[in-house]
């Protein structure tokens, strides 16, 4: 089983897209929020006509 070990030990040491996939998917849901914040305050009823 060394080599098992020996071959984690190397993919370990690469640099994969992991970094840029959390900032796209950070960034992504952070833009989806205020999307849908700046959409959905128009919805609002501010009028008060009673």
């Amino acid at each position: 089983m060394p080599e098992a070990a020996t071959l984690l030990a190397v993919a370990s040491d690469q640099q994969g897209p992991g970094d840029t996939l959390r900032i796209v998917l950070l960034v992504s849901l952070v833009g989806a929020a205020l999307l849908a914040w700046f959409l959905l305050r128009g919805y609002r009823d501010n009028d008060h006509k009673d």
